[in-house]
Order: structure tokens, then sequence, then C-alpha cells
């Protein structure tokens, strides 16, 4: 079975892995630190990509949630250079990745291309899961997306 490494990229960035046939989740936070560079968050996020690769032993396939459209400036700029990163890296490193937007992810959870936060959480939650916040549940929801669509 593949491994498989699904994002809900951000500050806070839902992830998604599927390994052996588990599904294991959660978040990972890269808001910069005090004194930290403006780079820093991404640098943090390319270390933990790696991490990622080296505990499982290599990933067959990355799935990023594409937005297209952001409320403010700033999370448009931080997704921008999170996407940026991680298709270099998955460049660099041989791996193949693909954007599915988020109403596909949506409307494959829950049966609406429009749900919204809540709804996702309870579809990801009537499947077994427990995530801790939307970014999780995203995550949880692009994975299933991505495993039909490899069967």
């Amino acid at each position: 079975m593949d491994t498989i490494l699904c994002l809900d990229l951000g500050t806070t960035t839902g992830w998604a892995l599927q390994q052996d046939g588990a599904i294991l989740s959660g978040t990972m936070s890269f808001k910069p630190g005090r004194f930290d560079g403006g780079g820093m968050r991404y640098l943090r996020f390319k270390h933990w990509l790696t991490e990622m690769r080296n505990k499982t032993g290599g990933m067959d396939a990355i799935y990023f949630e594409e937005v297209r459209r952001h409320l403010g400036v700033d999370a448009a700029h931080a997704y921008g250079g999170f996407m940026a990163h991680l298709t270099a890296w998955c460049e660099h490193h041989n791996i193949p990745y693909e954007g599915v937007p988020v109403q596909t992810i949506k409307k494959h959870a829950t049966g609406k291309g429009n749900a919204n936060k809540d709804a996702m959480i309870a579809a990801i939650k009537s499947k077994g899961h427990a995530p801790e916040d939307d970014n999780e549940a995203d995550a949880i929801a692009l994975l299933y997306f991505a495993r039909e669509k490899n069967d």
C-alpha cells in the first residue's frame, strides 16, 4: 500500500499520513518565533517534511489543499510560501505532488462544495477520527479523496 501525505498548508498545517493502511494525523505549527527572520517558518517546514519522509522510509505521493482565494494578504503570502517550498522540496526529492481544490475536497467529504468548518469536522468524526481542529480535518478529508482516487 502506498505511503501518502496530505497537507492543509498554513501557519498551522494540518496533516494526514497513510502508511501500511493506517492513518495518522495531526497539526504542526509554523508560527514564527519572536526573534525569527521571515524565512524561518519555511525552513522549519522543509525540515519537518524531511523528518516525515525519513520516519516513513519514503513517500509515494503528497497531496495538498489548493486554495485559490484567501481572506487576507498575510494568509495568501504564507500559503504561497508554503506551497512554493513544498513543490520545490517534492521536485528535489522526486516525490509526485498534486493540489486538490478546496471545493472538491469539501464535496467529497460532505456532499457540499461549500461546507463550513463544522461540517467538515463532523464528516471526519463520522469516519472514526478525532481531529483537533479544521486543519487536521481537512487533511484527513483530503487523504480519503486521494485514497479513492488511487484505488
